[in-house]
């Protein structure tokens, strides 16, 4: 029951978060495609304090528990999220969108080098396999051209690092200090939001030579940008919730899903061009992805009957009674061997 309960929680934290995501992709891309609020880090900071304030009001109506854990790796945590939110906007900005692209495709592989590295986490060739499959095909389908400069490289590292370093501690966190996706989201919130609404006017400034506080808020503009803050509280609490459920690897590869998505969805109601590259990267990824579930799922079963199995085995050697005979007998005989001489000795 404990079993099929964790995996109902992490099939609804999946769907959460792929629904909220794409739910928020379109709600922005109206943003800022037809009404032209184009503060996107300005926005991210909104989003984040929205988050944290209908937390704190959560945890006013005791929806869930406060648990206080080490304060240096809160707020390094949440800069150093924060900080990777606004490396990722400037790499977009000083970047060509197709190298943007493949900035989000070197994530995965980054992720798992330093798992691998620092962890000790082990990756299967099959899963190796499955996510190769999943990035060509995203590849094929997102990455159109690639224009290369030497700072929008290395924006485009240090976005990657930081991410994956910031995924990363996303999962061991909640594992290291037992708390839950929720009180982690709630102790970091402050700190991110803080670092982006500090940072965010100057970098909107810098990519897009207007000024947020400038902007005309029309009605409109407002309802948009209240409607992508609430969403956003969904998107942010199923992020936290599902690397803590599965893994970062796993939430990349979500995160892929997503675009996808998103492209199709573009192309069926809103008219954005589309070609047959497009339709076979999709395909393909799509093709990864499932092939990258399947083996999970298959190498999650087996290491539960390995553990199970190991669980018996420990089990039936506490309470074999053949064993604990054996045992028993052979404490009598040598206690039995040792007194004999002494018993002789008294009887002469």
């Amino acid at each position: 029951m404990g079993e099929s309960g964790f995996q109902l929680g992490t099939v609804g934290a999946l769907t959460l978060s792929v629904v909220s995501s794409v739910s928020i992709v379109i709600c922005n891309k109206a943003l800022m495609s037809s009404l032209h609020f184009i503060f996107a880090t300005t926005l991210t900071s909104w989003h984040l304090l929205v988050t944290f304030c209908s937390l704190h009001l959560a945890l006013k109506m005791r929806f869930f528990e406060h648990k206080p854990f080490e304060q240096k790796a809160v707020v390094g945590f949440g800069i150093l999220n924060g900080i990777s939110i606004g490396l990722l906007n400037l790499s977009l900005g000083f970047n060509s969108v197709g190298f943007y692209q493949m900035t989000k495709l070197a994530i995965i592989p980054c992720t798992v080098l330093l798992e691998t590295l620092f962890l000790g986490k082990k990756f299967s060739k099959r899963i190796q396999f499955s996510l190769s499959i999943l990035l060509m095909g995203v590849g094929i389908a997102t990455v159109t051209d690639l224009q290369l400069n030497a700072l929008g490289s290395f924006l485009s590292l240090l976005a990657v690092i930081t991410t994956c370093v910031a995924q990363i501690m996303t999962n061991t966190i909640q594992k290291k200090y037992k708390v839950s996706s929720t009180q982690l989201l709630y102790q970091s919130c402050p700190y991110q939001a803080a670092t982006l609404l500090i940072a965010g006017p100057y970098l909107d400034k810098l990519l897009t030579d207007q000024n947020v506080f400038g902007f005309k808020y029309t009605t409109q503009v407002t309802v948009f940008i209240v409607l992508s803050c609430l969403i956003s509280i969904s998107v942010n609490f199923s992020t936290f919730l599902v690397i803590g459920k599965t893994s970062p690897v796993t939430y990349q590869v979500l995160g892929h899903l997503k675009t996808c998505l998103v492209l199709a969805f573009g192309y069926t109601l809103l008219q954005d061009p589309f070609s047959w590259r497009n339709i076979m990267g999709i395909l393909l990824a799509m093709v990864g992805m499932i092939l990258y579930s399947y083996y999970c799922t298959l190498e999650n079963q087996q290491k539960a009957i390995e553990a199970a199995a190991q669980a018996s085995q420990a089990r039936e050697g506490e309470s074999d009674p053949l064993i604990n005979l054996e045992k028993g007998s052979g404490a009598v005989t040598d206690s039995v061997g040792h007194k004999a001489p002494v018993w002789s000795k008294d009887k002469d």
